[in-house]
């Protein structure tokens, strides 16, 4: 790593600070994983930036302090797998991969699958699946998970998603509510069934999760 190299890292961390990541597991995993070499390489000369850039199917990487808040929320245990709704780049599937026992993440759109699945081999993660698949049916993994990430708004009671945990598992995604801010929230699947949830702020940068698979726009 250059001196410059080591400096933009260390830029990027303060920032991270300063938008509240306060863990220190996590603030090593955003310097282990540069955002650069997950997003379009036009791109790369604002991806030590915290804000949103666009990836191609008319789809955007969310700012890197949203994507750290997510995961924090998840609070992933080193023997959990995880479920990643909505891969987009790899970027945040890299991140929860520094955490978890294994992660299987869903594309609908078949070419940022290919490409997310490309960058994250060249990062040498063997233990992530990046599948083209529709997050909204089951089938398309066929298993629970202990921790669910939904990068995007979810409607209640969002059953397709908490369908995918297992007994005391848990989710973290934005919530829609209606005439409110949508918020970033983990649900947690109780052993006797009820779910509670937790509220973790307002929701930034994500979108309406949508059913279907495409190959590209």
């Amino acid at each position: 790593m250059s001196a410059s190299e080591a400096e933009e890292r260390a830029q990027f961390t303060l920032a991270m600070r300063a938008k509240g990541i306060e863990s220190i597991d996590l603030l090593r995993a955003l310097e282990r994983v540069p955002r650069a070499l997950f997003m379009p390489q036009r791109f790369a000369d604002l991806s030590g930036r915290d804000i949103a850039l666009p990836i191609g199917c008319g789809q955007t990487s969310p700012p890197p302090s949203a994507v750290a808040a997510m995961i924090a929320a998840l609070d992933i245990q080193p023997t959990d797998t995880v479920c990643e709704i909505g891969t987009g780049t790899g970027y945040c599937t890299a991140l929860l991969a520094q955490f978890a026992k294994e992660v299987v993440s869903l594309e609908r759109f078949q070419t940022l699958a290919v490409e997310a699945a490309a960058r994250v081999r060249a990062f040498g993660l063997g233990h992530v699946e990046i599948l083209w698949a529709d997050g909204f049916e089951q089938r398309s993994v066929r298993r629970r998970f202990d921790k669910v990430i939904a990068h995007g708004i979810v409607v209640p009671p969002a059953r397709e998603f908490l369908d995918l945990l297992a007994p005391g598992g848990a989710m973290v995604a934005s919530l829609a509510k209606a005439g409110a801010a949508h918020r970033i929230v983990r649900l947690t699947l109780a052993d006797d069934g009820p779910v509670r949830i937790a509220d973790y702020g307002r929701a930034r940068g994500l979108r309406p999760l949508e059913r279907g698979l495409s190959r590209a726009l």
